[in-house]
């Protein structure tokens, strides 16, 4: 078995109310990839914020006193990122020496509230999370079929931390057609044994594998993967994110 990973080519810097579906079929196009059965593409998260107008100016920001708390607590921090931080975060888990780990969105838990100062094409403006990335990325998946007449699943991903581990890596944040779980409790080890616990997040794996070509500097915001095995699927990004009853760091 192989996995193909293809960087887009051509897809510029996009713009708030630009059509991406549009975008990604002309990079395919110059790319000269025709899209197939089972295909995913990975869309870095940056370029679905623009497009949906998710940016804000960080001067307009007028830090409160938690906020003012942080950045003193901190070497570099902004008491205005840390205002817009705590506004984003529907609960912090943890807060030390100005770093802010937080809850945000349907239940993510990353750095920062995942809001993005890189690359944003204004050195004054950060870009927020998206909405919902699930329904980008459905809405990405039905045109894409339909121009191609194809079955494809598309990855909206970010780029978060990992606890336990040094390093950044991208994750899926929202998903469309597929499951982003591959659950194999009760199918057998090699050497017979049963399965009980093992579900791989297969979507974060695809994401992960992407990043390798969709760094900061590349101007590369999507890659196609073809031979991925994966059946038709209605899975989503919220999947991937652990019930609070078995979460044991929140």
């Amino acid at each position: 078995m192989s996995i193909e990973l293809t960087a887009l080519k051509g897809i510029p810097v996009v713009e708030p109310g630009d059509d991406l579906a549009q975008l990604i079929l002309e990079a395919l196009k110059e790319s000269q990839l025709l899209p197939r059965d089972g295909d995913v593409l990975v869309l870095c998260q940056k370029i679905v914020s623009k497009a949906e107008g998710r940016s804000i100016a960080i001067d307009e920001i007028e830090p409160g006193p938690l906020a003012l708390q942080v950045a003193a607590d901190a070497e570099d921090k902004d008491p205005r990122m840390a205002e817009l931080v705590l506004r984003n975060a529907t609960r912090v888990v943890m807060m030390k020496r100005g770093h802010l780990i937080v809850e945000t969105g349907p239940g993510w838990v990353c750095a920062n509230a995942g809001i993005d100062a890189s690359n944003t094409g204004d050195p004054n403006r950060v870009l927020l999370l998206p909405e919902d990335p699930d329904a980008t990325a459905a809405s990405l998946a039905a045109a894409i079929g339909k121009a191609h007449d194809c079955r494809v699943a598309v990855i909206v991903s970010d780029t978060w931390g990992r606890p336990w581990r040094v390093g950044l890596v991208d994750f899926a944040i929202g998903v469309a057609g597929m499951n982003p779980l591959r659950d194999l409790r009760g199918e057998q080890d090699m050497d017979g044994r049963e399965l009980h616990h093992t579900v791989n997040a297969d979507a974060d794996a695809l994401a992960a594998a992407a990043g390798l070509l969709m760094q900061k500097g590349s101007g590369t915001p999507a890659v196609l993967i073809r031979g991925y095995l994966s059946a038709p699927g209605e899975g989503s990004g919220n999947d991937l994110i652990r019930d609070l009853e078995t979460d044991l760091f929140r």
